[in-house]
Order: structure tokens, then C-alpha cells, then sequence
């Protein structure tokens, strides 16, 4: 009897998306495949306290800190040692994490499959979120990520030129420096108040896009045009009680932001796992 080691453990799991993308719609969607075009739903601020507290059971049940301990840090690692080896890069180090904000809705696209799994069988594992490689929504997923991908890369280059016009275009001596010029002048303060309300737009147009969408495409055989226009009629809805949510989603972001980025490996899947639940209370249900 051959014990296998983490390392096979872990491919055999994976087994279960050989395949890209290769499931079949009734099964992939036991209860939805035939299911009518999707109705948004009003919503109430009580209805984003309940969805929170369902993504707080989730990530409990499911330790998803896991899967982005090994997302994010390797990234976050590799970008502060390029801003050690390159000093001009100190300016997009804050753009760069607030820019989660941005690429959360697809980084979270597996935390969506584990809390739907949940739901389906009552059981979830973190394991699961690679049983999104399967669902016959892929390609329209993949195209939406890129959507924010561009967006992201886009809030990168409006940061930059930002700094350029205000503190640049020089970059700065040091990150002593860099931080007093920051909140000691009055170019450092424009570069804030400027570059904190162009972020607000990109995030904005990322809320509209995408605060239902990308659940949308794993719950219902719905394509790429359905899923976002029905993330914008959601908008157009609620809102008042979306933009608190977008508003609370920012703020929890930029505190988790502030140790070293330790806190995003619990804000982010704790916040994606809520998403979801917040999706159920604005699609209405088969």
C-alpha cells in the first residue's frame, strides 16, 4: 500500500479538474440549467450585515487563509524586494495593495465555488476552489478577470503619472523620504487627495462590473453581456446599500493592508465568502 506524500495528495484532489472547463451543464448545474433569466432584488443594509456573517461562518469552517497565504505572498514578497532593489517603485507599493480592491472579485472566484458547494452538499474544504476549472463558465470567467486585470494595470499607470505631476518625477531617495514629502508638503498631500479619488473611479467602475457577475457565471448558464448587465442593473438598485458595501469592502482593505499585508489573508477570503452570500440576496433564486 503506497502512503502518498502532501505533494500527490494534493495532485490527486486536483484530478477532479482535468479538463478545463469540461463539465456538463446539468451537471455542473443540477438545479439552474434551465432556469429563467436572472432578477435582481432590492436589498436593505441588514441584508449586508446577514451576508457578512455567512462569509465569516464559511471562511471558519473552511480556513480559505490558506489558499491565500499562497496566493498573495508570493507576490506581495517578490514586488516589496523589487522596491528594495528599485527605489522608483516606492510610489505604486500603497496603489499596488489597495489595488486588491480591484482584483479581488477574481481572486475570490473560488471562494464563490466553495461557499456554492457548501450549499449544494453541506460540506467545503479550501480544496474546492479548483472545481471552478470545470464549470462550463470558464472562458467567460477568464475574460472577466481580464477586464480587471486591465483596470488594475490601468490604476497602476494613473498612480504613476499621479506621482509624476505631484512629488516626480524623480523617484524618491529613500522611503523616509518618500513618506515625509508625502505628508509634509503640499505636492505629497495633492498626490493623496488625487490619487485617493481617482482609486474611488476604478473601484467604482470595478463595483459595477463585477458584484455580481462572476457568481453569476458559476450559479447559472448565463454568458459574459447577461452576467454584467445584471451586475449593473444591481447597482442601479441598491445603490445606496452597494456603494456602503463597496465603501466597507475598501476600509477593510487598506486597514488589512497596513501590517505588512498580513491582514489581507483573512479580510480577503472572509469578504469573498460574503460576496456570495451577498449575490444569493440580490439575484432571486430558482
Amino acid at each position: 500500500m503506497h502512503i502518498r506524500n502532501p505533494i500527490e495528495y494534493l495532485f490527486a484532489q486536483l484530478d477532479v479538474t482535468a479538463g478545463l472547463g469540461n463539465a456538463h451543464p446539468a451537471e455542473y448545474w443540477p438545479a439552474t440549467h434551465a432556469a429563467a433569466a436572472p432578477v435582481v432584488q432590492s436589498i436593505t443594509t441588514q441584508d449586508l450585515r446577514q451576508a457578512f456573517r455567512r462569509g465569516l461562518h464559511d471562511f471558519s469552517a473552511a480556513r480559505t487563509d490558506v489558499v491565500f497565504l499562497i496566493i498573495i505572498y508570493p507576490v506581495v514578497a517578490f514586488f516589496i524586494a523589487a522596491v528594495d532593489w528599485h527605489g522608483e517603485l516606492l510610489p505604486l507599493l500603497f496603489p499596488l495593495a489597495s489595488g486588491f480592491a480591484l482584483l479581488g472579485p477574481f481572486f475570490a472566484v473560488g471562494l464563490y465555488e466553495m461557499s456554492r458547494d457548501r450549499e449544494m452538499t453541506g460540506k467545503i474544504s479550501w480544496l474546492d476552489t479548483f472545481k471552478v476549472l470545470r464549470s462550463p463558465s470558464l472562458g467567460s470567467i477568464v475574460l472577466l478577470g481580464l477586464v480587471l486585470v486591465g483596470l488594475f494595470l490601468a490604476w497602476l499607470a494613473a498612480a504613476q503619472t499621479i506621482y509624476d505631476f505631484t512629488l516626480g518625477p524623480l523617484p524618491p531617495v529613500s522611503t523616509l523620504a518618500f513618506i515625509g514629502a508625502m505628508f509634509g508638503t503640499a505636492a505629497g498631500w495633492a498626490m493623496i487627495v488625487i490619487g485617493t479619488a481617482v482609486g474611488a473611479v476604478f473601484a467604482f467602475i470595478v463595483l459595477a462590473i463585477a458584484v455580481v457577475s462572476f457568481p453569476l457565471l458559476l450559479d447559472r448558464p448565463v454568458g459574459f453581456g447577461t452576467a454584467v448587465a445584471t451586475s449593473f442593473v444591481a447597482l442601479r438598485h441598491n445603490f445606496v446599500p452597494l456603494t456602503l458595501w463597496g465603501l466597507f469592502v475598501a476600509g477593510v482593505l487598506a486597514v488589512s493592508a497596513l501590517p505588512c499585508f498580513i491582514g489581507l489573508i483573512v479580510a480577503l477570503p472572509v469578504l469573498g465568502h460574503a460576496s456570495w452570500h451577498l449575490y444569493r440576496k440580490l439575484v432571486r433564486g430558482v
